[in-house]
């Protein structure tokens, strides 16, 4: 059989003749490329004026029609300036140039980095998770699958130095119940186990957009110790919040150093919707603290009565000290402090009463505010049930139902274990409420009758809860630090503090008892005259127990 010739393109003939046009082409290639190099530079400003231009079109079509003629005005005398100046065109001419090369350079193109494998890794494990959650058998294209994309799902999302997500913002179906409070702690526990125990988490719930936002919260502040703090009358500082939850900061000294913290202030007074407080925690939680700092506060403006129904002491700074009443803790004693506190609500009420109808000012003694600081009052109840005395709590009712108008506030705390105790108008008028301490879920909500945005934390320091001010929203709370300044486990520097901020004394010190009942009890004329029998001045803003 003869041989078939090859085909010419496959000839050595034909594989010479394409050697010029390689390399005519090889020639081209370095022309061009030596001509952008020559050229680099008039087309990097020509770069550069057409970004110029669309800024002036954007900066033009932004401006309000009425300032279209002023701004036009401003630029023809610009240009009349630098038209008469000397060498004024082409000064002007060389910096636009300038301009226009700068704004017209190559900009490295910064790639922003993905997730690792780890934190992908965690990403589709939170996916996977969410599954249960938000799907649904008759949805034709579900967001959640298994084995999904969890990039559908998720639209931002931040680790911290730990690996562990410090940020999440996820979509959900529209037709996933967000209105219902069982639902929504499902999903946040959920998320809570699989991010990782230990830290706070707070939700955002976006319902109208159908997304939700889950934030690792950091701790709050816990080494902000008492000090005077800049509030006007009638405010009182509970403690410290997160920046996105409150307006408003205050200058505080935390370790040597001014800082601006966000603050928890809680209003009194005739124009107050939460008059009264009522802070409920485990045992060592920081009520006590809570109730000194309020106390300190107090003293600024207004005149303090203290029932220590623990009988531990944690008030004896405060016995003898000018503005405080009285310091209590037993039960003849508490009886007769809470008797005059009732009757002196009652007085101040007529006496502005009469004020009013006589068409003067209410006079400057029912002004002065009076606080009732009050803790673990239970457990003198539980005595006087045992002892067939009358309840205290029962002469709370009127400070408690008229002190808004009489400038009388009551701030109770107690436990969790006697809680039960409470009367009916401690838990009905107190609308201020705290809760301290590691708590559950159902707990908060019982106290502060809504589920917080976060996760509560088993282990929390003393004086951490949440905080909720009539149906504000639910508030993380650090309490300043105000221990007692005569308890030999507080530090120098918490105990200067303290010392720092107690009124003078307005008796003796070695005449002060610190607990001591009062000798002989107070007695009160008929009912309706606040005024201690033996002796005192009717026009005193307060008698002294």
């Amino acid at each position: 059989m003869a041989r078939r010739p090859l085909p010419r393109i496959l000839t050595s003939n034909a594989l010479t003749s394409s050697a010029p046009i390689a390399r005519g082409r090889e020639l081209a290639r370095t022309a061009a490329d030596g001509a952008t190099d020559v050229l680099h530079p008039l087309i990097t400003t020509s770069r550069g004026l057409r970004r110029l231009v669309a800024a002036g079109r954007g900066r033009w079509a932004a401006t309000p029609k009425e300032q279209r003629g002023p701004l036009c005005f401003l630029v023809g005398a610009g240009v009349l300036i630098v038209g008469l100046a000397p060498y004024g065109p082409l000064l002007a001419l060389v910096a636009l140039m300038a301009v226009a090369a700068w704004l017209g350079r190559d900009r490295p193109q910064v790639a922003e980095p993905g997730p690792s494998e780890a934190e992908t890794g965690r990403l589709q494990a939170l996916y996977e998770a969410l599954v249960p959650c938000f799907s649904d058998e008759g949805d034709p294209n579900p967001l959640y699958t298994h084995d999904g994309d969890w990039q559908r799902a998720f639209t931002a999302y931040a680790f911290d130095e730990d690996g562990r997500p410090a940020r999440l913002q996820l979509k959900y179906p529209a037709y996933f119940p967000d209105g219902e409070d069982e639902c929504r702690v499902r999903v946040e526990q959920l998320l809570h186990a699989k991010s990782g125990r230990g830290r706070e988490y707070r939700f955002d719930w976006d319902e109208a957009a159908n997304q939700l936002v889950m934030t690792a919260l950091g701790p709050l502040p816990s080494d902000i110790a008492a000090q005077p703090f800049v509030t006007s009358p009638g405010e009182t500082v509970l403690g410290f919040t997160d920046p996105e939850s409150v307006q408003r900061t205050l200058p505080v000294v935390c370790g040597g150093a001014p800082q601006d913290v966000p603050p928890v202030v809680w209003r009194t007074g005739r124009r107050s919707t939460e008059p009264h407080l009522l802070a409920l925690g485990q045992p060592g939680a920081g009520g006590t603290t809570l109730l000194r700092s309020i106390a300190l506060q107090a003293l600024r403006h207004g005149d303090v009565v203290v029932i220590d129904g623990g009988g531990s002491g944690e008030f004896g700074c405060l016995a003898g000290r000018h503005g405080v009443l009285a310091v209590e803790s037993g039960l003849a004693g508490a009886l007769a402090a809470l008797e005059w506190a009732a009757h002196e609500t009652e007085r101040r009420l007529v006496a502005a009463n009469r004020a009013q109808q006589s068409g003067q000012p209410a006079p400057a003694d029912t002004r002065r505010p009076l606080w009732i600081i009050a803790d673990r009052l239970t457990a003198l109840s539980h005595l006087a049930s045992v002892e067939g005395r009358d309840d205290p709590q029962r002469l709370l009712q009127v400070p408690l139902r008229h002190g808004r108008a009489a400038q009388v506030t009551v701030a109770a705390a107690d436990q969790f274990e006697t809680a039960e105790l409470l009367s009916d108008p401690v838990r009905a008028h107190t609308k201020a409420r705290i809760v301290l301490g590691p708590a559950t879920a159902e707990e908060v909500r019982a106290v502060l009758g809504t589920q917080p945005h976060t996760t509560p934390l088993p282990q929390v320091p003393p004086g951490r809860g949440y905080a909720r001010l009539g149906s504000g929203p639910v508030l993380r709370l650090q309490v300043p630090a105000t221990p007692d300044p005569y308890d030999d486990a507080t530090g120098e520097a918490h105990r200067q503090a303290v010392l720092a901020l107690l009124p003078e004394r307005s008796a003796p010190e070695e005449a002060v008892g610190t607990l001591a009942p009062m000798h002989p009890p107070v007695s009160f004329a008929k009912r309706g005259d606040a005024t201690p029998v033996g002796g005192g001045d009717s026009d005193a803003p307060t008698a002294h127990i």
